[in-house]
């Protein structure tokens, strides 16, 4: 079973992980694929400031960010995983990396880290659902 586990650092991705690790302890044949998205920075405040490479940089920075707690919980229960920053537009990233990394199932939060996005279930989350084409387990 490959599964992308799809974290932004927020409390509902942490228990995504938790379930993760409960669907795979005592498995033998698993692969966890750990993604973290960076969406594009489109502000011109920033465009017009700062070189794209460091934009960049900062994107990765902040996608590693988001990953540790994901990565603390996973490694705690010694499960391999390989970890990702990818950068894009959230939900369409992620519905990619699942179909071009034959994954059998998406595990994600209800919520996001965002403001809005804790008010109701995330849009990204929504988004997901519609464009994914495997099964997805949201974890509220």
């Amino acid at each position: 079973m490959k599964i992308l586990l799809a974290v932004d650092g927020s409390d509902h991705a942490n228990r995504a992980a938790r379930h993760v690790v409960r669907m795979v302890q005592g498995c033998t044949a698993y692969e966890i694929l750990l993604l973290n998205v960076q969406a594009p920075i489109d502000a011109p405040e920033v465009l017009g400031h700062m070189p794209a490479r460091e934009i960049e940089a900062m994107q990765e920075s902040r996608g590693g960010d988001a990953l540790a707690s994901a990565r603390a919980l996973l490694d705690s229960a010694a499960i391999e995983y390989v970890p990702e920053v990818a950068l894009g537009p959230v939900a369409e990233t992620i519905a990619r990396h699942a179909e071009l990394g034959n994954c059998d199932a998406i595990v994600m939060g209800s919520h996001g880290a965002g403001m809005l996005t804790s008010v109701l279930m995330g849009s990204v989350t929504a988004a997901v659902i519609h464009l994914a084409h495997c099964p997805i387990t949201i974890v509220k």
